[in-house]
């Protein structure tokens, strides 16, 4: 099957949504699919175009055999909530010659990754012009993110995004997203449930693994045998709520068999180095080669994952999935009965979200208790390898496009049979609501 998959962010990015658009295509790939790629260079989360790229020109490249468009986009060093709207618009407009040249190749299938919507008109375009299934995979609900999360103020602009979001949403043959209730937030947004899946993240757990001895990591950042390594690894943005890290690695600073290792980057990150400035339990570094993400993710005694109260469901953070597979205890921030807490509740600790004590008081129980961390460990590798393989999601993926691409031939062929009564009329022209082809509007 052709598919084109078409997204702002992908590999090399090492977290967040490049990541899972990069190794989706390469798996599928693998499998028999011929898949491109139209997406921007790299810059997340650093919000810095990634070095041998630039953020002003074209560029075509070939990686893991998935061959790759890239549009150019604006990129600014200090997203606030006005300029990423400009930054996204800059990729959606960028890359529409590139979906125009994509329609020579006639794809079975365009799937759009959401962030961004803005690209939504494009892709809806070039299937329908193409007689292609139209497929839009959620990773993040970027309007209600934008205006939840306060990024965005406007009530007339959310009133207005959020009419726009819903009618786009309703044209697509299918809309996926990661989690059960993000799924179901899908449908409350108008889309039939009938075309609605859900398509989890996953991890491959022969990449991710416990080690059976203590990371290079440890030795490398000096941090003694006996010290217990609470870690948070990931972007550092407005989403994550990390500003709780400093305060709970500051109201345990006299623990000194406590450490906080922070790696990652994002628009949050300077602020907070600063608030953890003159803590002496807490160590920085940048984000590591994806080669290197097990000996890093078991560097971790603890794993922790904070989250704000008004994102629940807005997204499900990418990393837990590393986390989960390392074997390690994580320790959460989420609301009862979201997503992230049904996934971390059973095999992990759970406190309330921006709930400073509770985060400190659970972290403190576990570095002292070495046997629950280990039976926590036990349960969430176990998890990851029943729950989170990508074998089930894409299997999903591939039968639902299958069944799509059934009714898609059928568009198709119902197009393209001639009319010998009419003739070349206006009926030639406009089929079933849509474009004809050159081909089928051609007098006979």
């Amino acid at each position: 099957m052709k598919i084109l998959i078409y997204g702002l962010n992908y590999a090399p990015e090492l977290t967040g949504t490049g990541k899972y658009t990069a190794e989706m295509a390469a798996l599928l790939t693998s499998r028999g699919h011929e898949v491109r790629v139209v997406c921007a260079p790299p810059y997340y989360p650093e919000w810095r175009v990634a070095e041998g790229y630039a953020g002003w020109r074209y560029r075509r490249e070939t990686r893991d055999g998935v061959e790759l468009w890239r549009a150019p986009l604006w990129v600014p060093s200090r997203p606030s909530g006005v300029k990423r709207m400009l930054h996204l618009a800059t990729f959606a407009a960028s890359s529409l010659p590139l979906l125009a040249w994509q329609a020579l190749w006639r794809p079975d299938a365009v799937m759009l990754i959401a962030p961004t919507l803005m690209c939504a008109p494009g892709a809806l375009a070039l299937a329908r012009m193409t007689g292609a299934s139209a497929w839009l995979h959620i990773q993040d609900y970027e309007v209600d993110a934008a205006f939840e999360l306060g990024l965005l103020k406007s009530s007339r602009a959310a009133r207005v995004a959020r009419w726009v979001e819903r009618a786009l949403l309703r044209r697509f043959d299918a809309v996926s997203s990661i989690t059960r209730q993000m799924s179901s937030r899908a449908a409350a947004k108008g889309v039939d449930r009938s075309r609605v899946v859900c398509l989890p993240n996953w991890v491959d757990v022969s990449a991710v693994f416990p080690l059976a001895r203590a990371s290079e990591y440890r030795s490398l950042l000096g941090i003694p045998a006996g010290q217990k390594v609470v870690l948070y690894s990931g972007n550092m943005g407005a989403k994550q709520g990390i500003e709780t890290l400093a305060d709970a690695a500051a109201s345990l600073a006299r623990r000194t068999d406590i450490t906080f290792v922070f790696c990652g980057s994002g628009a949050a990150k300077e602020s907070l180095f600063e608030r953890c400035a003159g803590l002496t339990n807490c160590i920085f570094m940048p984000l590591q080669p994806a080669e290197r993400l097990n000996e890093l993710l078991n560097l971790a005694d603890i794993h922790v994952l904070p989250q704000r109260a008004d994102a629940a469901d807005l997204m499900m953070p990418s990393k837990l999935t590393g986390m989960l597979a390392s074997g390690r205890a994580t320790v959460a921030m989420a609301r009862r009965g979201t997503a992230l807490y049904e996934a971390v509740a059973p095999r992990g600790v759970v406190v309330p979200p921006a709930n400073v004590k509770a985060l400190a008081t659970a972290i403190m129980a576990l570095a002292s208790d070495p046997a629950r961390r280990a039976a926590l460990g036990k349960a969430a590798r176990s998890y990851a390898e029943r729950a989170l393989s990508p074998e089930s999601t894409l299997r999903t993926f591939e039968e639902r496009l299958a069944m799509l691409s059934r009714k898609s031939r059928g568009r198709r062929v119902k197009r393209a049979a001639p009319s010998f009564a009419a003739g070349p009329s206006s009926a030639a022209v406009l089929r079933h609501g849509k474009p004809a082809t050159a081909e089928e509007a051609a007098p006979e």
